[in-house]
């Protein structure tokens, strides 16, 4: 049979159906708009234009040289605008441009059925771009919309008529809910059999693997969720609240930089001391491999390394949202004996520069034989000096350190810590750049730390014989507030906080009622990564064993198979209703009729038909009487097909019935 006699054999795609087709097409969409090129939504508006001409019989299906004229230049616009047909990226660009141009060859329900169970998968690919609690929450209306598309498909009492198709779409929806619950809770957490890289177009922002001052000047304009921190115990100081990313041990004269990853593998020495910090973090993905703790951190997953500079690093980058476990020894004794080899690149400097630097360095080490002399003589001059801290300081020229130390003397966290670190390595002493963030706020409702970008932070550490690396912070020297109380007071003065970004809630913490809203959601989006992103398989065993105790895979999956037999048993009662005595559904209406009068002191007599009841019952309730003929009429016209059957028609009559008997009798 030629696929024209298999169209014409097909049943065509209803109005109603179309409809929501073109309503599901445009909601799956929308999340996708930040990473999709315009000519896919110009696309989109172009196919859809078409098909409702199409419908309308004001144009013509695309031949076959129509379909590969548009198939072509789909491609070639995914390969122009993303360089490749390949990948994840490209991918998803090219499976919507197929999502929308299936739209116009739409001729029969397979053809929709087609395109419905394509829009699902897109839906799903969302995902991949956004996993927050609104994206979760937007997709039921793309998931809604479908439904009714495929509802609509069917020749039913429904296909003319688009909200009762809406309302019954809902009502499946809520009826997976249960099962979808089951198996979120039971279904083992496998590891996928292959990473999916992040999307190459998606911005990143954050700290990268080398440092300039204007690096994180620029990272404290941005308002970027960095990761969310939960403590077992009390919480730490704010001024002990130093998230260790990873240190800079090379220098150029202009940029820090991290030492070779080969210097990093070796496990680093240190020795516990005092009572560890426990706390979990969640982690936004950063499309870089290291990981965020408080010193000394320790991890027990697998797959995160501990580095000899005392980072953490994950073996794949975070192109997820991440939840890891840590303990954390503050007081811990870092390196107390490390060999003269391993800090020799703790000592580079550039062959020639700065020579001021260099030249008040040896003055400081002729002056102070003591390291830690030395050291703190550093902070003081940065103390008692006129410093200043700023997100716009002056521009240097070549000699980067002299002008900041000796000249500008304004600067941010990052000018600081790098200008104190080459003055110490100038003076002997080995030293490095920490980078990461500083603070957090505090979360009262959900007693959680958020860290954001603009808490992004550079401090120093330097070595010691027999007390090991020791942190220091030049920038508490010149503006402690910006350690004890954060960044929007230390920038008070020029009033430079979130500049960029007038719109941001957190420039409007200080109108109560507005920032209690931004904290209640925030705690939602902890919650919702918490409890629903990070439920993987060591917090599914948890969770299972704290409610069940001993949980193997023999009783997960008798769980799993036992509970879903039983929500399915109750779904298919609810369904059927076998309980109901009548099931032919008019006269189920009618029964409900006879009980609703009954209840009013009508009482239907043996052998008494229908039009005689509802006579009666007009005569012994005559304000009622128009309702109850119109009941009985309707009843007549369904039972004796003296119309089309409609069983909405006998339910609205009845509830018109319903409404007009005395409320304080009725209890139907």
């Amino acid at each position: 049979m030629s696929g024209t006699k298999l169209a014409a054999s097909q049943p065509p795609i209803p109005r109603i159906s179309l409809t929501w087709l073109l309503v599901a097409q445009a909601l799956v969409i929308v999340p996708h708009i930040g990473h999709l090129p315009l000519w896919v939504l110009a696309l989109w508006l172009f196919c859809a234009g078409w098909r409702v001409q199409i419908f309308r019989m004001r144009a013509g299906y695309p031949n076959a040289w129509a379909k590969a004229g548009l198939m072509l230049a789909a491609g070639a616009g995914v390969l122009l605008s993303r360089g490749s047909l390949i990948g994840l990226d490209a991918g998803v660009v090219l499976l919507i441009a197929a999502f929308v141009l299936k739209l116009v060859e739409l001729r029969t329900q397979r053809d929709a059925l087609v395109l419905i169970f394509l829009g699902f998968f897109c839906v799903v690919t969302a995902y991949l771009f956004d996993d927050s609690l609104t994206a979760a929450a937007f997709s039921a209306l793309p998931i809604s919309a479908l439904l009714a598309a495929l509802i609509g498909l069917q020749q039913s009492h429904l296909a003319m008529r688009p909200w009762p198709t809406l309302r019954l779409a809902l009502v499946m929806l809520a009826q997976a809910l249960p099962l979808m619950l089951l198996l979120f809770v039971f279904f083992p957490r496998l590891a996928p059999l292959w990473s999916l890289p992040n999307p190459g177009n998606q911005a990143r922002t954050g700290l990268s693997d080398s440092m300039t001052p204007a690096d994180i000047a620029e990272l404290s304009k941005s308002a970027e969720l960095v990761f969310r921190a939960t403590f077992d115990g009390p919480l730490p100081e704010r001024n002990q609240l130093y998230w260790r990313a990873l240190t800079f041990e090379q220098f150029d004269g202009r940029r820090w930089s991290q030492a070779p990853v080969g210097q990093l593998l070796a496990p680093p020495t240190w020795s516990k001391n005092g009572s560890p910090l426990t706390y979990s973090i969640i982690m936004q993905p950063s499309g870089q491999n290291w990981l965020f703790a408080l010193d000394v951190a320790q991890s027990n997953a697998a797959d995160i390394q501990h580095m000899s500079d005392f980072s953490l690093q994950r073996k794949l980058p975070v192109e997820q949202t991440l939840q890891y476990a840590v303990n954390s020894w503050p007081t811990a004794l870092r390196a107390p004996a490390a060999l003269s080899a391993s800090l020799a690149h703790d000592l580079q400097l550039p062959a020639s520069g700065d020579p001021r630097s260099r030249a008040w360095a040896a003055e400081l080490r002729a002056q102070y034989p003591s390291n830690a002399a030395l050291v703190q003589q550093v902070l003081t001059h940065f103390n008692r000096e006129p410093f200043g801290y700023t997100l716009k300081p002056p521009p240097v020229g070549v000699n980067s350190i002299d002008e900041f130390l000796f000249r500008t003397r304004r600067g941010f966290c990052a000018h600081y810590a790098g200008a104190m670190t080459f003055v110490l390595r100038a003076a002997g002493i080995p030293a490095r750049v920490v980078a990461g963030y500083q603070g957090g706020e505090l979360n009262p409702a959900g007693r959680f730390l958020t860290v954001r970008q603009f808490d992004a932070h550079a401090w120093v550490e330097y070595w010691q014989a027999g007390q090991g690396w020791i942190s220091v912070d030049p920038t508490f020297q010149v503006a402690p507030e910006r350690i004890e109380q954060g960044l929007e007071q230390a920038l008070s003065a020029e009033q430079s906080f979130l500049a960029d970004s007038p719109l941001s809630l957190l420039r409007y913490r200080n109108i109560g009622w507005l920032n209690t809203v931004r904290q209640g959601w925030d705690n939602l989006n902890y919650g919702w990564q918490r409890w629903v992103l990070g439920y993987q398989t060591e917090q599914q065993l948890r969770f299972l064993q704290r409610w069940f105790g001993r949980m193997d895979s023999q009783l997960l999956l008798l769980a799993l198979v036992g509970g879903g037999g039983l929500l399915l048993g109750v779904l298919t009662l609810f369904l059927f209703k076998p309980w109901r005595r009548e099931q032919d559904p008019r006269l189920r209406q009618f029964l409900r009729f006879q009980g609703l009068l009954a209840r009013h002191g009508v009482q239907r007599l043996p052998a008494e038909g229908p039009r005689a009841f509802a006579l009666r019952a007009a005569a012994e309730l005559p304000a009622q009487s128009a309702a109850i003929q119109h009941f009985a009429a309707a009843f007549e016209a369904q039972q004796y097909a003296l119309s089309h059957p409609d069983p909405l028609a006998l339910r609205r009559a009845l509830a018109t019935l319903r409404r007009a008997l005395p409320w304080r009798f009725s209890r139907g």
